[in-house]
């Protein structure tokens, strides 16, 4: 139980805690979970700096929880002497603002000033600037704790000249400097390489005579025994099937046909298909000639294989043998023994002379000197990350937790919340609450438990191929005309603009005065939807009844039915009888309503549009004091754990509708102009009015059954009627 003493204060409609100073901030780890806003956001999609975001967020998750800031505000506590500094929001530390009774913060305050000492910098102050380019701080150092060393990690030129070959042998890595060196992994790496190839060479060289048959020019010899290979296997087969079966030699050769089918081409261009012939011609003797008789296409590689091997092995020879053949293939056995266990591959461009000095000379012990020498460094260095992590959260820090434990910056006039992507301007408004949209899925089982009028839309950059998709609540003006394909332009926070159009729309009420109109709209919008339909429908029968007539024409011409005159005096008559009960019923409804005064016509229009429209303006009424943001961050990765309700007063703010100056003159010919409008206007009533009125009185001068209801006489005056009527004689 926390005996802290917490302030407290209603912001979007719930009660919330205030962090209002340092001691706020350093006693947070007491505050109940209960009564934090968030317990926990995502570390991506946010308007604050990823990197912060990154150092805050201590497992690397990709989501920062209520343990994480936590942690964060113990580790502020032993860095800086006084957590008020966070309060405002600088990307600059003061040394004052050290804590000097930590060790932390000490270690912190020299490494900070190391930092400046690499830059070149003389100042009491450390920036986010200073100390987010590590290239630039360690530029200019020899060892900066990394463990990797590069050619300006000494003064040896030999050693340089190990570093550049162990590079461009087995790789390297970055060093913090920004320049590619090597660690103690590389450097074993590299040693190993060239004990494996100098020992390979050297059992090479134990059996020379076996593993090099053919001297210096074995592996060129092989090289030209193994291009050819497969093609003297093949033609000492097929001589072999030449004598296992006489009549098949034909078969087996290439035939006059095959090469009379290519002869009309240019044969110099036909070498694929010349390569498939035999390399040779068949015959049931099996001997492959040696000077003349190859295929052209394989002469070239035939003369090289001669010349290396077949000429120093049979010399006196017009042909050989498939044993033959194999025999020189066998001499190669050893050789490619020892080629598939080449080891050390990746020095071999180096040369056997130079790696067999390399290992001699034995300078992998200076390097593994060099590189402890900098890896010694590793707790300065880790230092000097911390304070750029300090610099990070000096700036940031305070923006999320007015975010996280409260919802301060979103309902602070002037001030933006870390999840509002940017603005949309849209059909004459701006929209000031725009989110990314990280799962467009779970938008859209969240986005209409919010209330609220959204707008999803997907953004295309104007500068880069990036592409983001937002969720845009509109709060403000009409919505009749924001539908899925329209097109609007959203801009960034950074201010760079993106191509918008909307995909899809969540309706919600915008105002209890646009909830009046809209039973009205939808049935304007019904009607029209209906007469366009009926319209379409008749269009396309007349065209069929049509294009059916023309057609019953051209192909025989039948007659129409004569016309049936009872049919039709049967169809008038009932249109008749329909006509005259509706023309009673409208002058029983007259004959009441001419009773009427104007207070009670205007008390009953006004009746009617309230039971019209009321069921409306009372779910608009219901629904704007509905309004929650926290179900589209639930939906967008949050745990969001209060309401964040945007009241009619406030949603105003979050959307701006475009201001024009009050009507003066027009340019535009054919523009109205307003005061004839207003003339039109009045005339029109008139004309409705007067319409009414003589449809009543002409209901009444053609004897349709109406009465009027006698009005009630008052009950003395009744009872003189009655006794004159008993006194009067009788005729």
């Amino acid at each position: 139980m926390s005996n802290y003493k917490w302030n407290y204060s209603t912001i979007g409609g719930v009660t919330r805690v205030n962090i209002e100073c340092g001691e706020d901030i350093a006693h947070l780890g007491e505050l109940d979970q209960k009564q934090w806003t968030a317990l926990s956001c995502p570390v991506k999609g946010l308007e604050l700096d990823e990197q912060t975001l990154a150092m805050v967020d201590a497992d690397g998750d990709g989501r920062i929880h209520v343990n994480d800031v936590i942690a964060t505000v113990n580790w502020l506590k032993n860095a800086l002497g006084n957590l008020d500094c966070l309060l405002k929001k600088s990307d600059t530390v003061s040394f004052s603002d050290f804590n000097k009774d930590t060790e932390e913060g000490r270690g912190l305050l020299a490494s900070a000033g190391q930092i400046l000492s690499n830059l070149g910098l003389d100042k009491d102050t450390i920036s986010v600037a200073d100390t987010s380019d590590s290239i630039a701080i360690f530029a200019k150092t020899r060892f900066n704790g990394d463990g990797v060393i590069t050619a300006e990690s000494t003064d040896d030129e030999s050693l340089k000249d190990i570093i550049a070959k162990t590079v461009a042998a087995v790789g390297s890595v970055q060093d913090r400097s920004g320049v590619e060196g090597i660690n103690a992994e590389l450097t074993e790496k590299f040693y190993a390489e060239l004990a494996a190839y100098t020992a390979w060479v050297e059992a090479g060289q134990a059996d020379k005579s076996g593993v090099f048959p053919f001297g210096d020019g074995t592996a060129e010899a092989w090289a030209a025994c193994a291009a050819l290979k497969d093609k003297v296997a093949d033609f000492f087969m097929r001589c072999k099937l030449a004598d296992f079966h006489n009549e098949s030699t034909g078969v087996l050769d290439v035939s006059v046909e095959r090469i009379g089918a290519i002869s009309g081409s240019d044969l110099s261009s036909g070498n694929e298909e010349i390569a498939s012939y035999p390399l040779a011609r068949i015959s049931k003797d099996c001997l492959l000639p040696l000077n003349g008789g190859i295929n052209p296409a394989w002469d070239g590689a035939f003369s090289t294989l001669k010349s290396l091997v077949l000429d120093s092995e049979f010399a006196s020879k017009d042909a050989i043998t498939e044993s033959e053949w194999l025999s020189v293939i066998a001499r190669f056995d050893a050789f490619n023994a020892w080629t598939a266990a080449k080891a050390g591959a990746s020095v071999e461009s180096l040369g056997y002379d130079a790696a067999k000095q390399l290992l001699a000379d034995d300078r992998k012990a200076d390097l593994l000197k060099l590189i402890e020498q900098d890896a010694a460094l590793k707790s300065e260095s880790e230092s000097i990350d911390a304070v750029n992590k300090l610099t990070h959260l000096h700036r940031d820090f305070y923006s999320l937790l007015c975010n996280f434990v409260t919802m301060k910056d979103f309902y602070t006039p002037g001030e933006l919340a870390i999840f509002q992507a940017g603005t949309l301007y849209i059909d004459q408004r701006s929209c000031d609450l725009c989110i990314r949209v990280a799962d467009m899925g779970k938008q859209d089982a969240m986005a209409a438990l919010s209330n609220m009028f959204i707008a999803y839309c997907d953004c295309v950059s104007r500068h880069s191929t990036e592409t983001m998709t937002i969720a845009a609540v509109i709060t403000g003006g009409d919505v009749n005309n924001i539908r899925v394909g329209k097109n609007a332009i959203f801009y960034d926070r950074q201010g760079n603009d993106w191509d918008a159009t909307v995909i899809k729309v969540v309706d919600s009420p915008i105002s209890v005065g646009q909830a009046f109109w809209r039973p009205y709209r939808k049935l304007g919008q019904f009607i029209e939807d209906t007469v366009s339909k009926v319209a379409a429908d008749k269009d396309a029968k007349s065209m069929d009844n049509l294009t059916s007539s023309v057609s019953a024409g051209v192909e025989g011409g039948e007659k129409k039915p004569p016309f049936d005159i009872g049919k039709f005096a049967g169809i008038f008559a009932a249109i008749g009888l329909a006509f005259a009960g509706i023309l009673a019923a409208l002058a029983t409804i007259a004959g009441k309503l001419s009773e009427f005064s104007f207070l009670q016509w205007v008390i009953l229009i006004a009746v009617i549009m309230l039971v019209i429209s009321g069921p409306a303006m009372i779910l608009a009424w219901l629904k704007l004091r509905k309004r929650n943001l926290s179900p589209l961050l639930n939906a967008n990765g949050w745990a969001v754990n209060a309401k964040n309700l945007v009241n009619v007063r406030f949603g105003a703010t979050l959307t701006s509708l475009a201001r024009m100056p009050k009507f003066t003159s027009s340019s535009d010919p054919y523009v109205m102009s307003p005061w004839k409008k207003w003339l039109l206007r009045i005339f029109a009533i008139l004309v409705i009015a007067f319409c009414a009125l003589y449809f009543t009185n002409s209901l009444k001068n053609w004897g349709l059954p109406y009465e009027p209801k006698p009005k009630d006489k008052p009950a003395a005056q009744t009872e003189q009627v009655d006794q004159a009527a008993s006194e009067t004689p009788a005729a």
